[in-house]
C-alpha cells in the first residue's frame, strides 16, 4: 500500500463514465487511498439498475442522495429513499433499481478501493450498443464478482445466471432494453 497524499476533488471536474443507463463519476480511485477505498457517485435513470450480483471482496455502502431505489440485499428487498444508507457486504447478492420518476443519484464507498476497474471495462464494452455478455463475465471474473448476466430468456440465446443466482431485476439492465441516455 503506497502512501496517499491529501486531494480535494470537485465532481464537476471529474469525467463520467457511463454504462447501460448509470453514469458515474469515480471521485477517490484505489490509488488515491492506497487501495484501502473507492468513493464514487452513480445517476441512474428511471427503470435502471444493476442484475443481482455478488462482489467476492468488496464491500460497498450506498448513501440514496436523490430518488428512491428498490433495494434487495441477501435476498431482502425493501424500497428506500433519499437520506438512506444501504450495506451490501461482500459474499452477499445484491441489486438496486432506481423505482422512482426522475433520475436518482448514490453515493457509494467501496472496500477495498478498485471496483472503478470493472465500470471502466464495462463501459467500453457497452459503448456500442448490444453488449457481449461473454465479454462481460470475463471482465466480472476478473473483478471478482458473480452473477453480472441477464435474466434467464430475456434476450433468447443469453444463457442464465449462475446456479445460486438470479438475474436481473425485470431483466438485463434497462440500457440493454434500449438507449437511455
Amino acid at each position: 500500500m503506497s502512501k496517499t497524499e491529501r486531494k480535494i476533488v470537485s465532481r464537476d471536474d471529474v469525467e463520467p463514465v457511463c454504462w447501460f443507463g448509470e453514469e458515474g463519476r469515480f471521485l477517490l480511485r484505489k490509488e488515491d487511498t492506497g487501495g484501502l477505498y473507492s468513493f464514487y457517485q452513480i445517476t441512474t435513470q428511471p427503470g435502471s439498475g444493476p442484475p443481482l450480483h455478488i462482489h467476492e471482496t468488496a464491500d460497498e455502502a450506498f448513501f440514496i442522495n436523490k430518488g428512491r431505489y428498490e433495494f434487495e440485499v441477501g435476498g431482502v428487498s425493501d424500497v428506500v429513499e433519499a437520506g438512506t444508507v444501504v450495506y451490501g457486504p461482500r459474499g452477499v447478492p445484491h441489486r438496486f433499481l432506481n423505482v422512482g420518476d426522475e433520475p436518482g443519484q448514490l453515493l457509494v464507498i467501496a472496500t477495498p478501493g478498485g471496483v472503478e476497474d470493472f465500470f471502466i471495462g464495462l463501459a467500453e464494452l457497452t459503448a456500442n450498443g448490444r453488449p457481449d455478455w461473454a465479454k462481460m463475465q470475463e471482465l466480472a471474473n476478473r473483478n471478482q464478482m458473480r452473477g453480472f448476466m441477464p435474466e434467464a430468456g430475456a434476450h433468447g440465446d443469453i444463457p442464465g445466471p449462475p446456479p445460486g443466482v438470479r438475474g436481473g431485476m425485470g431483466g438485463p439492465p434497462a440500457g440493454a432494453r434500449g438507449a437511455r441516455g
